[in-house]
C-alpha cells in the first residue's frame, strides 16, 4: 500500500433500534457511501469508535464483509481494527481481514494483561507474518501501556509490515520523535493523529493525517483541514482548526467514545442506534453542551468558506429539551 494520508474516518457501528441491537448492515453501507462521496481517504471499521469490545466474532465478520463490499469501486481504503489482548485472536482477525481484502489493519496495543516490551514485540512479530500492512494504535488511556518512541522504532525495525502509527497519547514530544526517527526506515511510514483536536499540531511536525471520530458527522470539514495543510494553505488549515477545536474537545469530554458521536448522529436523524451497554446515551445536559459547541463552531466557519456537512447542519439545528 502506498503512503496513506488524509482524513481517515473511525467508523461507528450502527445497530438496529430494538432489544437485539443487531448490526444494521444497510445503514453501515450508507455510511460507507457518505465517506466515499466526501473525499475521506480511508475508513476504520471495528475500532474503538466501532465498539469492537462488544462485537461478537460473527458480527465483526458481518461488519467487515459489508464495509469491504460497499467500498468496492470507490477510492476508500479499508483498515479494520484487528487488535486484541490475545495474540491468537488478533492473528485470526488479521488473517481474516487480509482474506476479505482489507488494505491494512489497525492493531491496538494488547490491553489489560499488561505485557512486557518483549511480549509486545512477540505479539506483533506473529501478526507481521500475515504480510498485510499494520498500523500501530498507541492509546495508553485505554490499554494501560504507552509504547514509547524506542519500542515503536524497535517494532518497526523488526516487523516490516508495520507502516504507520495512530498516535492517541497526546504526547507531542514523543510523536515528533517518532516522525523524525521513522524517516530513517527503508519504507514509507504514516503517523496519524488519533485526536481530532491535535490534528494540525501533528501535521505541523510531519504527520500525514488524522484517524477521526468527528469525521462521522463532518467528513468534508476534516478532509479540508488536512488537504489545506497539504497544499500549504496554512491560514485556511489554521482557521479550520481554530473553528473545530472547542467542539472536538467537548466531544472527547462529554462521554466515552463513541457515545457522544452516536448521540449526535441520532439527533441528526441518521438512526444509527444506541451504543451497546455498558456505554449509554448522553444525558440531556451533555447533549445540550454539544449542541452549543456545534453552534459556536458553525459561527466560526462564517467568512472562511469552510465546507458544510449535512449531518452537522442537522445536528446544529436540533434543540435539547
Amino acid at each position: 500500500m502506498k503512503l496513506l494520508k488524509g482524513s481517515v474516518a473511525a467508523l461507528i457501528t450502527p445497530f438496529t433500534d430494538d432489544a437485539e441491537q443487531s448490526v444494521n448492515r444497510d445503514k453501515l453501507a450508507e455510511l460507507v457511501k457518505l465517506h466515499a462521496d466526501s473525499n475521506t481517504a480511508a475508513i476504520v471499521p471495528c475500532g474503538t469508535t466501532g465498539e469492537s469490545p462488544t462485537l461478537l466474532k460473527e458480527e465483526w465478520e458481518a461488519v467487515m464483509s459489508t464495509v469491504i463490499e460497499a467500498a468496492r469501486d470507490t477510492n476508500l481504503k479499508v483498515i479494520p481494527g484487528t487488535g486484541s489482548n490475545s495474540t491468537r485472536e488478533a492473528l485470526r482477525f488479521t488473517e481474516r481481514a487480509a482474506e476479505l481484502g482489507a488494505d491494512a489493519c489497525l492493531v491496538v496495543t494488547p490491553y489489560y494483561n499488561r505485557p512486557s516490551p518483549e511480549g509486545i514485540l512477540a505479539h506483533f512479530q506473529e501478526l507481521d507474518k500475515v504480510g498485510i500492512p499494520l498500523i500501530l494504535y498507541n492509546i495508553p488511556s485505554r490499554t494501560g501501556i504507552d509504547l514509547g518512541a524506542d519500542l515503536i522504532m524497535e517494532l518497526c525495525e523488526k516487523c516490516p509490515s508495520i507502516t504507520g502509527l495512530k498516535a492517541s497519547n497526546g504526547d507531542l514530544d514523543q510523536i515528533t520523535e517518532v516522525i523524525y526517527r521513522s524517516a530513517q526506515l527503508d519504507r514509507p511510514f504514516s503517523v496519524f493523529s488519533g485526536d481530532d483536536s491535535l490534528t494540525l499540531p501533528i501535521l505541523a511536525v510531519g504527520g500525514v493525517g488524522v484517524i477521526s471520530v468527528a469525521a462521522n458527522i463532518m467528513p468534508r470539514v476534516m478532509d479540508e483541514l488536512v488537504a489545506s495543510f497539504m497544499r500549504s494553505d496554512l491560514n485556511r488549515s489554521r482557521n479550520i482548526m481554530h473553528a473545530i477545536h472547542g467542539f472536538c474537545r467537548a466531544l472527547l469530554k462529554s462521554g466515552s467514545n463513541p457515545a457522544p458521536i452516536k448521540s449526535i448522529m441520532n439527533r441528526a436523524g441518521m438512526k444509527v442506534g444506541s451504543c451497546r451497554k455498558p456505554l449509554v446515551d448522553l444525558s440531556q445536559d451533555k447533549a445540550a453542551t454539544l449542541v452549543h459547541e456545534s453552534q459556536m463552531m458553525l459561527a466560526k466557519f462564517s467568512g472562511h468558506h469552510i465546507p458544510y456537512d449535512e449531518v452537522l447542519m442537522k445536528f446544529v439545528g436540533t434543540a435539547v429539551e
